[in-house]
């Protein structure tokens, strides 16, 4: 499925990761691909309120939750300032799709990094 959403589109997710060698270009690509998978979800779905967007959230939040794994096995983690980056990415994606009032700390709630 292709990216609708011209804001989302435009977007370079997790760029700050990219730019700082500590985090392996090939994890970031995984977590990049969770970002684009959690749009493409939105945009299939449709969520039409903030509970069926956090149900979305949630399970991307998961699949971080596992890729922090492969941060660690590739020397690097995400760490205090790796979630602050990967945060403002999930409150992106929700304002993108208009949900301006989705709650940062709900998004990811369920996060072990």
């Amino acid at each position: 499925m292709s990216i609708t959403n011209q804001q989302i589109a435009g977007h370079s997710f997790l760029r700050h990761m990219y730019d700082d060698s500590y985090f392996p270009d090939h994890v970031v690509d995984r977590g990049k691909a969770i970002m684009l998978r959690l749009c493409e979800r939105i945009e299939a779905e449709q969520p039409s309120d903030l509970v069926a967007l956090y149900a979305l959230t949630q399970a991307a939040t998961e699949q971080f939750n596992l890729l922090d794994r492969e941060f660690v096995a590739a020397g690097s983690e995400i760490e205090t300032v790796a979630r602050e980056w990967i945060c403002d990415e999930f409150c992106f994606v929700a304002s993108a799709y208009g949900f301006t009032a989705a709650d940062a700390e709900v998004l990811t709630a369920g996060r072990d990094w």
